[in-house]
């Protein structure tokens, strides 16, 4: 798993709008509880009627309204004070209103709420709700306004009839992320099942998460033996958190009043909130087996999901023959399947990045505007600003406690395999002696960040603060500590080690300052975000694109603790985490948005979407940048972008790709047949096909120079098809930034379409004019295509090289 620890008035309204109203009570229904308890617990409801349907048998609309209410299902009267606020009385309206809105409001359950909107009368039930931001805020970053009438969620409907396949750790159904209330019929081609496992029945699923199974077959042959039943649970259901946190991000529905412990408070939502959910548990305590991972590409295939949402490590350097999930995923996206995948969170080394099949979109991760800031103050009177979750009694401000490195404070029990354990904070690594009563800074790596402030905990220690050393740069990712404690970057770790060393008596307190939006720079690409090119082929780009995944609040199972510690005692229904695994459902969802809007798109025509309308600046109009050392972020690191939905789904051009685009491109790799049936599970003859592996039909251009017999002048030409997808006539004309030491030229310059679905094909010609030194060298420019309105822009990278791929 990819994470950075293992994230009216008028009755003339038409049918459409009642349906939104509708909508807009199921997104915030599911507020106050879960499970059989939920239909009992009551809410307020706003209830707007239509009276011109009044029966004449009654006197007034309030009657009638009255009426209507005690006819339903277990209703019961409120006992509410009088509006002089002298005494009680049963009433049943809050409010009944007659001038600007026609209606009540009244105090209803969840049963109560769907008979309502059953009745003719009635045009729509809205939740009473508080006006507050998204907590998980990503979607209003990415610019999806949860109550807009026009746009990809409006144009999708949400994604009610996507079926997004979640690959993970499972799912707790209970959660209110997963309430089906106000969703239609399950989408006729789901063809799947709800299996039954230890606590998960049948029922567990319902119209939001509408299928589940399990696989262990292969994971208990690796391990040799069966499951621990007192950590694994042999079943759909999550005891990890992991699946839970991505399935809500994917397509959790909209939950008031969520937060952790009081960071990111206020309203959660999914990137696609009407989105049916089917959940593939293939992750277990020691991981994730390529042969469950394989039965789980085959059963969502054969039970009819629309996209696959995989945040699940894969190779960074095996061909794609020996890649299960590049098997798997040709599979899938042979039958029209969307397969999205982290990228992996190996960043910032070059050459880390995972899951780089063609046919798979591979994520990696972005911040958002957000951050949870906590101030290291030290006695000199220096501030280092860090992160932080905790929640617990803070430090005094004005009392400074001492200060000590973890690396000076060794118990002296060596752990194999990690000779700096004292200095990483490894369990039972720290002298207790001179760690008690103290702050203990430790070095990240070697442990989960949280465990950190544990083994700092039982070693007697008050505090605990996490710095970055060296590469892992000013990056930062929030933790809920069990004691005080905080992340510093990589500079301020070297200015805390400075003043230890200086001090005679170095002493700190720490200050938690809660949740900050509209933190600039933002989107910032994330240190630990894997990075490319891929060795298996620097002809596609990978990553494709990036999406947000630092600090990604989402739900939580009730069974395990947020920081993720046997010993942590916590619950919560959200819980804050980072990783590629975060930004990877996003685009899952984001898929399932346009795939909702456009039902006729191929995989590839939704990855061009995204990859082609990603921006490459931040909210505030510079380069996007990379946390590392807050850099210029290059197109190997972040791919095609940042992820720009509200454009993503009218994108004026795309790049189409078939199975036969695929089986071109491997012939051209240099596959053999033998290895191509065995990606593809199709028989293909290469011979006398002359294609070129840079004219598979990315939505980027990558093209490889061969440097070792040095001539004076490269010529390559690049052959590219769009295919339109607006509407009408239109007439695109070309322009080119091209990389440094290239002269580009595009022939035609200048395309017009004359229908929507018409495709065109133009050449790229690319010719290197000067040399750089080294062995590997790589730059990129852009080729964008634009009729004014629409900006279709491709990442147009060069490679050169004087040693063989």
């Amino acid at each position: 798993m990819q994470d950075d620890h293992h994230t009216s008035s008028s009755l003339s309204l038409s049918l459409s709008m009642g349906t939104l109203w509708v909508w807009a009570l199921a997104l915030t229904a599911i507020l106050l509880s879960f499970g059989h308890v939920y239909a009992e617990i009551t809410q307020t409801f706003i209830v707007r009627v239509r009276n011109d349907l009044k029966p004449s048998q009654f006197l007034d609309v309030e009657e009638w309204y009255s009426t209507t209410l005690r006819s339903l299902t277990s209703y019961k009267s409120m006992t509410l004070k009088s509006e002089s606020g002298k005494g009680e009385k049963q009433r049943d309206f809050v409010h009944v209103y007659k001038t600007v809105f026609n209606g009540f409001a009244a105090r209803l359950t969840n049963q109560q709420v769907e008979e309502l909107s059953n009745l003719p009368q009635v045009l729509g039930v809205l939740p009473d709700r508080v006006r507050q931001i998204q907590t998980t805020r990503s979607p209003e970053f990415l610019g999806l306004a949860a109550n807009s009438l026009t746009g990809l969620l409006a144009e999708s409907d949400y994604g009610s009839n996507v079926i997004i396949g979640v690959f993970d750790t499972g799912i707790c159904p209970e959660r209110r992320s997963f309430n089906d209330v106000g969703l239609g019929p399950v989408p006729p081609h789901w063809k799947g099942d709800c299996v039954d496992g230890e606590k998960f029945m049948k029922k567990s699923c319902n119209k939001k998460v509408i299928g589940a199974r399990y696989f262990t077959d292969g994971y208990e042959a690796s391990v040799g033996a069966a499951m621990n039943s007192s950590i694994e649970i042999k079943s759909p259901r999550d005891t990890d958190g992991h699946g839970t946190h991505t399935a809500s991000t994917a397509a959790g529905r909209q939950v008031a009043n969520a937060s952790l412990f009081g960071y990111a408070e206020g309203v959660a939502v999914g990137i696609a909130p009407k989105a049916r959910i089917a959940v593939y548990k293939m992750c277990w305590e020691r991981g994730c087996l390529d042969s469950d991972i394989l039965a789980a590409f085959d059963k969502a295939t054969e039970d009819g999901v629309d996209v696959i949402s995989l945040s699940v490590g894969g190779s960074t350097g095996l061909p794609y023959e020996m890649d299960p999930i590049s098997i798997g995923s040709f599979g899938a996206m042979a039958r029209g399947i969307f397969v999205a995948a982290s990228a992996g969170n190996g960043g910032p080394e070059s050459f880390s990045v995972a899951n780089v099949a063609p046919w798979v979109t591979t994520v990696g991760a972005s911040t958002i505007d957000r951050k949870f800031p906590a101030d290291l103050l030290l006695a000199d009177g220096t501030v280092i600003t860090g992160v932080s979750l905790y929640s617990g009694k803070p430090l005094l401000k004005k009392t400074y406690l001492p200060l000590i490195y973890a690396g000076n404070a060794s118990s002296g029990n060596q752990i194999i395999g990690f000779p700096f354990g004292a200095s990483t904070c490894l369990p039972g690594s720290l002298d207790k002696k001179l760690v008690r009563g103290k702050i203990v800074v430790c070095d990240r790596g070697g442990s989960p960040r949280a465990a950190k402030g544990l083994a700092v905990k039982e070693a007697g220690g008050v505090g605990v603060i996490i710095e970055n050393v060296d590469g892992e740069g000013e990056g930062l990712s929030a933790d809920p500590h069990l004691i005080p404690g905080l992340a510093i970057t990589e500079s301020g770790g070297n200015k805390l080690r400075t003043y230890i060393k200086s001090s005679k008596n170095p002493r700190a307190t720490m200050v938690f300052r809660g949740t900050q939006v509209g933190v600039r720079p933002a989107p910032v690409l994330a240190t630990f975000s894997s990075r490319g090119p891929s060795f298996v082929s620097f002809y596609v780009l990978k990553p494709d694109l990036i999406a947000p995944g630092v600090d990604i609040l989402a739900a939580w199972p009730d069974t395990v603790a947020p920081s993720e510690l046997s010993s942590d005692p916590r619950r919560s229904e959200f819980n804050i985490l980072s990783g590629t695994s975060m930004s990877c459902p996003h685009v899952s969802g984001l898929a399932a948005l346009l795939k909702g809007a456009h039902r006729d798109w191929s995989p590839a025509m939704i990855r061009s979407a995204l990859m082609t309308t990603a921006y490459i600046h931040d909210l505030s109009g510079n380069p996007l940048l990379d946390a590392t050392d807050y850099n210029v972020s290059n197109v190997w690191d972040m791919g095609a972008g940042h992820v720009d939905p509200p454009k993503a789904v009218n994108p004026g051009l795309v790049y189409d790709l078939t199975v036969n685009d695929y089986l071109d491109f491997l012939c051209a790799s240099n596959y053999t047949e033998e290895d191509i049936n065995r990606i593809t599970h199709k028989s293909v003859s290469c011979k006398g096909k002359p294609h070129k592996p840079w004219d598979i039909n990315y939505p980027a251009i990558s093209v490889v120079f061969d440097m070792s017999s040095r001539p004076s002048k490269y010529n390559i030409a690049v052959t590219r098809t769009a295919t339109h997808v607006g509407n009408g006539s239109s007439s695109y004309s070309v322009v080119v930034t091209p990389p440094r030491g290239a002269k580009v030229t595009v022939d035609p310059p200048k395309m017009t379409f004359t229908e929507k679905g018409q495709k065109k094909s133009y050449v790229v010609r690319i010719q290197m004019q000067s040399v750089p030194p080294g062995n590997l060298y790589t730059d990129s420019g852009k080729l964008t295509w634009t009729d004014g309105k629409h900006h279709v822009t491709s990442p147009l990278m060069v490679v050169w090289k004087d040693f063989p791929t």
